[in-house]
């Protein structure tokens, strides 16, 4: 499986791209996994549900399955957050697993930058940065810098350096 991170400081649009490569990836006929990092407790399940019952009673791990999906809630119970080779080996093989977030791990990675956000860019200081996408232009910056508005070229970019193979599906371009 080929693996490529979008990060990018909070703001900057990281999600907004997925949420707009995600499609136009999958209707090259790639197939595509995602892994997003968060910095929040969170909580899939709810209150009341057999399943957070489960889990209060200190199940280790809780398979929900149904009709459309299933999904695993495993409980860290102390221990330390799964590396990136860890959570990658649970996934189900795809052409490609996109990661947003996780800006210490050693992938690939295309940051999301807005000068307006005030914050500096990651680039110069991140070797696994390959690409920068951005809304303004930027000078002196050693990777190729890509329109972050332009949704066909950050996707073409992405699909030539992972060397996936595509297909296109009905129409998609």
């Amino acid at each position: 499986m080929k693996v490529f991170g979008l990060i990018g400081w909070s703001g900057s649009g990281k999600t907004t791209l997925m949420k707009k490569i995600i499609p136009e990836i999958v209707a090259q006929g790639i197939r595509v996994s995602t892994i997003k990092h968060t910095h929040h407790d969170f909580d899939i399940d709810k209150p009341g549900k057999d399943s957070f019952t489960h889990r209060q009673a200190g199940a280790y791990e809780v398979l929900i399955t149904g009709g459309k999906r299933w999904a695993i809630l495993h409980e860290l119970r102390m221990n330390s957050e799964p590396t990136m080779d860890e959570l990658i080996a649970r996934l189900e093989p795809v052409d490609l697993v996109l990661i947003e977030g996780f800006k210490g791990y050693g992938h690939d990675k295309l940051e999301v930058f807005r000068p307006t956000n005030g914050k500096k860019l990651m680039v110069g200081e991140d070797a696994s940065v390959v690409a920068v996408a951005t809304d303004e232009p930027l000078e002196s910056i050693s990777v190729p810098v890509l329109d972050l508005n332009n949704i066909r070229s950050v996707v073409k970019f992405i699909i030539q350096h992972c060397g996936l193979k595509t297909e296109t599906i009905s129409g998609a371009a």
